[in-house]
């Protein structure tokens, strides 16, 4: 069953980035992205852009990272849902997927980014190694069709 894992944001907070995030029950979703949640490449360098509202990451690849021996858990890595029932590869450009009342349409990979390595298991020691096991397996951006409500275990139904 396709289905929200668990819903993350994090605060706009000086002097921080936008990780780990940290889980919520349920979060208004609007064009401009999670209720409650901030993130200074999104907003700031990359202007608002719709196509990056959200981030969506399935709990699959976090278990493939887990077994090739890093430690992360949902959210760490910035995404705003962590789903199940959809691998990273099964997931493309254009595909539309209803999760509660929203609607978000996947629009573009993520790439990883030097700002992991601020998660406590990484360090700066290895970020480089980090990134390249995370190529390809960084999750999807998406942009908000239908804005509403998200809560913890909502299913996600592709549409068309």
């Amino acid at each position: 069953m396709e289905k929200i894992v668990q819903i993350n944001v994090k605060p706009k907070t000086p002097s921080e980035h936008g990780l780990p995030k940290t889980p919520v029950c349920s979060v208004v979703l609007s064009k401009s992205g999670l209720e409650g949640d901030y993130n200074n490449f999104r907003t700031i360098k990359k202007n608002r852009n719709p196509d990056m509202a959200v981030l969506v990451y399935p709990i699959e690849t976090i278990h493939e990272l887990n077994n090739e021996g890093w430690p992360i858990k949902p959210g760490d890595l910035g995404e705003n849902f962590t789903i199940k029932g959809i691998p990273h590869l099964k997931l493309s450009p254009s595909q539309k997927y209803q999760i509660g009342e929203c609607i978000i349409e996947i629009s573009l990979e993520c790439d990883p980014c030097q700002n992991l390595s601020i998660l406590p298991y990484i360090g700066e020691l290895k970020i480089k190694e980090f990134i390249k096991s995370l190529m390809h397996r960084r999750g999807w951006y998406a942009r908000v069709i239908k804005e509403g409500i998200v809560k913890q275990n909502s299913l996600v139904k592709q549409i068309q």
